[in-house]
């Protein structure tokens, strides 16, 4: 019998949630904090806007961890502050000390995600999993 393709993606999902999560709580960090901080790297200077649709987040989810990085002195705001689409976020000293480390257990998590797939398995599968959002987006109430 065939597994069905949404039991598949559930279990990789945990299993990445779980894998992240091992690895970024003993630097007092939960997935989702230590993922918009790595794309706050990445990205220099990215909107609360480009965080969420990069890390595909819905908006609040993506304002409460930059809210709690922003309370932890790791990011700062930069802008105009009466319109939060202009603000741009940007790595603290301490968010600076600290990213070396993060950058590498992110290439550690990305690495092992794909470990023994050929580039062009990689990108199908990108393809694949894009195609999948898009006939989901499609839903009512999704």
């Amino acid at each position: 019998m065939r597994e069905p393709v949404g039991l598949l993606i559930a279990a990789a999902r945990r299993r990445m949630k779980r894998a992240v999560q091992v690895r970024v709580t003993p630097h007092g960090l939960s997935p989702q904090q230590f993922w918009v901080l790595i794309h706050i790297d990445e990205a220099e200077g990215p909107s609360l806007g480009e965080v969420a649709a990069r890390l595909r987040l819905d908006p609040p989810t993506a304002s409460r961890a930059v809210t709690q990085l922003l309370r932890r002195k790791l990011v700062k705001a930069e802008g105009n502050r009466g319109d939060r689409r202009r603000v741009r976020l940007w790595l603290t000293p301490q968010g600076r000390e600290r990213i070396a480390v993060l950058r590498r257990v992110a290439a550690d998590l990305r690495s092992a995600t794909v470990h023994g797939l050929t580039r062009d398995e990689e990108e199908e599968l990108r393809q694949l999993l894009r195609k999948l959002l898009a006939n989901l987006d499609t839903l009512p109430g999704v």
